[in-house]
């Protein structure tokens, strides 16, 4: 499974969808542009410093040489976290609510659905069903666009690397979290999730990542669309 940039576009939009291939199905969503995509497949060391470098330009034009450094370095410790893990795609975002500096990332990745009758919607029950017995968080079983889907709103402890504090010991908070649980009818299920520490954020990020999980689509092999409930009929 890799993210592919090259395809033609099949979703009317400004930037470019982000994609990801499940065998025969291909899986597109539209970001906000004030999202960053982390250089988390680059495999040339000076590439990913290139591509890093570009990201905070872009995210901080004209900011203090400190900041852009600061900024530059927590994607590099987000990127490298990712690179050993199941996720396909990763982007990062910092802008100022109420004059507080707020960051978030958004997650893509794709996993096995639970092995259960019932195709998508089976699928769709049975991962909201495992969700509420882990108490996960709010559960609630939806339907989007392109068909049935599991969202899931928590809380949970993230750390921070020690190089990144003051006193050189790694820091524990809580980040909150938004995930979105979409299977697919071909034993796959799709998984794109939000997440920031700074909760003065969150209502423009959960905004934000209700139109990115919204703008959620699926093509077969051939380009044709795929919808897997009667939401986007």
């Amino acid at each position: 499974m890799t993210i592919e940039t090259d395809l033609p576009k099949l979703i009317p939009t400004q930037p470019a969808p982000p994609v990801l291939r499940a065998d025969d199905i291909r899986v597109r969503w539209v970001m906000p542009e004030i999202f960053y995509d982390l250089p988390i497949h680059e495999s040339d060391d000076d590439e990913a410093v290139r591509r890093l470098e570009e990201l905070v330009e872009k995210a901080l034009p004209g900011a203090a040489e400190e900041d852009q450094a600061r900024f530059g370095v927590i994607c590099a410790l987000c990127a490298g976290d990712l690179v050993d893990t199941e996720v396909e795609y990763a982007s990062i975002c910092l802008t100022a609510v109420d004059n507080t500096l707020c960051t978030a990332t958004v997650l893509g990745f794709l996993v096995d659905s639970p092995e259960v009758d019932g195709g998508v919607r089976g699928a769709t029950k049975a991962i909201a069903s495992a969700l509420r017995q882990v108490e996960a968080g709010e559960v609630s079983e939806i339907e989007l666009p392109c068909g049935f889907a599991v969202s899931c709103i928590g809380s949970r402890d993230a750390k921070l690397a020690g190089e990144m504090t003051e006193s050189g010991e790694s820091l524990s908070f809580p980040t909150w979290y938004i995930r979105v649980h979409v299977p697919l009818p071909n034993g796959t299920t799709f998984v794109l999730e939000l997440s920031t520490p700074t909760m003065v954020g969150w209502d423009l990020f959960s905004t934000m990542f209700g139109n990115a999980v919204s703008s959620i689509r699926f093509y077969d092999f051939d380009g044709s669309p795929l919808i897997t409930s009667e939401a986007g009929a």
